[in-house]
């Protein structure tokens, strides 16, 4: 039985960022099923990154946008994504999102980084560096079937 006393949080079981990133997700959601979630959304996301992040996250999207232009640019949960025939193939999940030490690049299902029975889809990144472009390069060509 809960109380007059009880939090926010207890009632609904979201804390307030959680209930926060939730309406964004869905507001997100509806842009995308009207076709507005764009390439200015990614960008805008960039520029509000710290950065450490930001560094990252342009690298990619100038190697994504420049090896892989049939990717459509887009937001995901409010990272930065690449998007194939409306699903997202590959995000970068920034560490400042949620003030981890370090963020990743993770792709989805459809990228076709098989190998075998166990294969990585999230790979850890701190600094966007001339190796970790080529080797990001080369999981994002693969990714696409190239």
């Amino acid at each position: 039985m809960t109380g007059q006393g009880t939090s926010a949080k207890a009632a609904s079981g979201l804390s307030a960022a959680e209930r926060k990133a939730v309406k964004s997700a869905a507001a997100e959601s509806r842009r995308t099923a009207a076709g507005k979630n764009t390439e200015q959304d990614v960008l805008d996301a960039i520029a509000a990154m710290d950065a450490g992040d930001r560094a990252i996250a342009e690298g990619l999207h100038a190697l994504v946008t420049r090896v892989a232009p049939e990717l459509v640019p887009r937001t995901w949960y409010g990272f930065p994504a690449y998007a194939r025939e409306g699903k997202v193939l590959l995000f970068f999940q920034f560490a400042g999102k949620f003030k981890t030490r370090y963020g990743h690049i993770g792709f989805q299902d459809s990228a076709q980084l098989d190998e075998g029975t166990m294969w990585p889809t999230a790979f850890a990144i701190t600094s966007w560096t001339a190796a970790n472009e080529r080797a990001v390069e080369k999981l994002v060509r693969r990714a696409i079937g190239n």
